[in-house]
């Protein structure tokens, strides 16, 4: 990916809405270990119950959703700065005040977001990686649900959408594997629209090719 021309000044700008993660660290058992863990009391005006979007990408869903519930607060989660660095702008140019974006890659999250602190967290469009070598990075394998088992409070839940067969019907096998309850399935969003539904970039792409959305929500 071309990397946008002044990233590092832009990121710096946006750094009071802003954490950049030590990305060069994916070990996960040493992630637990080294806390850095994010004050939501700094990071957020008012106290709140706080969801996390992991994947965020430019942040049009995470944005959205701010504005729509100003009485919670966001964690927007992404890897790729270059990507994110949109969202940032974003929400900064749109005074939202109750979200807050992560650089971090997913297998670190619990250095920096403290345990049972996410009452909901988002998974929207992750990248299916349907090559069975890849298996390990698919953000609903185990490794990762056990990451948002110990960041979700009691009773939180997971919301995921994607427009990608497999990769759903994967998801809810580890889901069950790791002992959440599936509160919910969808296979036809479109033809099953759920009140306050935030369409995103890519959902409203997929929905324009005629492809359907998949939905589930399940709960620790």
């Amino acid at each position: 990916m071309h990397k946008k021309s002044h990233l590092e000044e832009r990121l710096a700008a946006c750094g009071d809405i802003l954490t950049v993660a030590d990305l060069s660290q994916k070990n996960m058992k040493l992630a637990a270990e080294e806390r850095v863990l994010l004050n939501f009391e700094s990071v957020f005006p008012h106290p709140a119950p706080v969801h996390l979007e992991v994947g965020c990408g430019k942040g049009g869903f995470v944005n959205a959703m701010a504005r729509l519930h100003p009485d919670i607060n966001f964690i927007a989660v992404e890897k790729i700065s270059n990507v994110m660095i949109e969202g940032c702008e974003s929400a900064l140019a749109l005074g939202i005040k109750n979200v807050h974006f992560l650089i971090c890659a997913a297998e670190v999250l619990p250095k920096y977001i403290p345990e049972g602190s996410i009452s909901r967290l988002y998974l929207n469009f992750s990248n299916p990686l349907p090559k069975l070598g890849y298996a390990k990075q698919r953000l609903t394998n185990p490794r990762f649900l056990k990451i948002y088992k110990s960041l979700l409070s009691d009773g939180g839940e997971i919301w995921q959408k994607t427009d990608d067969e497999a990769f759903f019907d994967y998801s809810l096998q580890s889901y069950e594997e790791e002992g959440l309850h599936i509160l919910s399935v969808c296979r036809d969003l479109a033809a099953q629209p759920f009140e306050g539904n935030v369409i995103t970039e890519h959902e409203r792409l997929f929905m324009d090719q005629g492809k359907k959305i998949y939905r589930a929500v399940v709960r620790v």
